[in-house]
């Protein structure tokens, strides 16, 4: 093949392999929805209050994204020579653009909080943002270093194909850190406990009971200290594996939607969502990595450190698959909401949760197409309601 192509035909491939992976992986069956007009559950307030919040909160993502990508392209262009320790070279250089970028985009990223702040969101004082902000810093700067080092090492060891084994890393981590997270970076950031005895756990495990799931642990997570949204996740592997709710969540919503909630988290634990993910990364890796990988030999000028460039070459290939890769996401979630309905037939409690975590969380209930396409992990609103809705009809 021409070496003018192979970047080209490495995107294609890249591209055809994400999304044929999300074809294998996606539930097959088909969830019916009843269409639904948004103004028949929100005011025309709540909607308009949506719409200004989160498109202003686009802007300052979509500047930030601009802000560290030109941080980024900076750093290609000045980027340090390899020297005589590369490898140290490669870890401070991945260090230095985590801090950069991180800077860089700081007053942005508080300007975003400040909006959050002023419609409610937000519970932190700025003191306690700032302390969490260089938690994340310190975390991430460490990993940075690692990753940056071991790119050298690779590049040394196995030339332009270091991408294979950088992909099996990239594989290896995303399950080492599914698995260790749960136990060793959340509880930096928030204080977990067990759900107490009482009636929400004795829920939980009935629910459990009654679809053969084993749940692991459930938790519930101090998740006002920051913020009065409220929701709940899937986390773990193995033993780490584990139902987290937000305390906003138990403590603003009425049992039935705290059950649905948890009947829906159960769904994810019943299908083995998380490893299926995982599955998804394996599975895409390889061509992901190989396209980073012949990008940044292109952006690296000679003699210098492959870092930078490899950095700001992940920054323009990732979004391209997480907008692939949520696909997935919108269809797992669909199949856990149904998993919910058929597990607690209380779709009236589907339709009043989805509206008051919507307006309680200040969400747009039917966003721009583009927006869903791109951005979204979950069904919009209305098409949740509209699954309650053909649920009722049945």
């Amino acid at each position: 093949m021409p070496q003018r192509l192979r970047l080209p035909a490495a995107v294609v491939a890249a591209i055809v392999i994400a999304e044929a992976a999300v074809l294998l992986l996606r539930p097959k069956e088909r969830y019916p929805v009843v269409e639904a007009d948004p103004r028949a559950y929100f005011s025309a307030t709540e909607l308009q209050r949506a719409v200004d919040f989160r498109s202003g909160q686009l802007w300052l993502f979509g500047a930030r994204t601009a802000v560290e990508l030109a941080v980024l392209i900076g750093a290609v262009k000045f980027a340090p020579r390899a020297g005589k320790r590369p490898v140290v070279t490669g870890a401070a250089a991945a260090v230095a653009l985590t801090l950069a970028t991180t800077t860089a985009a700081l007053p942005l990223r508080a300007a975003a909080r400040q909006r959050a702040k002023d419609v409610g969101l937000i519970t932190q004082s700025w003191g306690g943002w700032a302390a969490d902000t260089a938690k994340s810093t310190a975390i991430t700067s460490v990993f940075a270093a690692g990753g940056g080092a071991l790119l050298v090492v690779g590049l040394r060891r196995f030339g332009r194909d270091w991408w294979a084994p950088g992909a099996a890393a990239v594989a290896g981590f995303a399950v080492v850190f599914s698995y260790l997270g749960p136990v060793a970076l959340d509880p930096i950031f928030n204080r977990f406990e067990p759900l107490p005895a009482g009636e929400t756990r004795d829920d939980v495990l009935e629910l459990a009971r009654k679809a053969g799931v084993d749940v692991g642990e459930v938790y519930e997570v101090d998740a006002s200290r920051r913020t009065t949204a409220a929701n709940a996740y899937v986390t773990g592997l193995g033993t780490t594996k584990r139902v987290v709710l937000y305390d906003t969540l138990l403590k603003d919503f009425t049992p039935a939607e705290t059950r649905l909630v948890v009947a829906h988290e159960l769904g994810h634990v019943k299908h083995k969502d998380v490893p299926g993910g995982l599955l998804w990364l394996a599975l895409v890796a390889p061509f992901g990595t190989l396209v980073v990988a012949r990008v940044a030999e292109r952006l690296t000028k000679p003699g210098a450190t492959a870092v930078p460039a490899t950095v700001l070459a992940l920054a323009l290939v990732a979004p391209v698959l997480t907008a692939i890769s949520n696909q997935l996401s919108r269809a797992i979630e669909r199949r856990a909401d149904a998993f919910a309905l058929e597990l607690t037939n209380e779709p009236e409690a589907m339709i009043g949760f989805e509206r008051r975590i919507t307006v309680k969380n200040v969400g747009d209930p039917d966003p721009p197409r583009w927006q869903q396409l791109l951005l979204a992990t979950h069904p919009t609103t209305m098409e949740r309601i509209g699954a309650a809705l053909a649920r009722q009809l049945e």
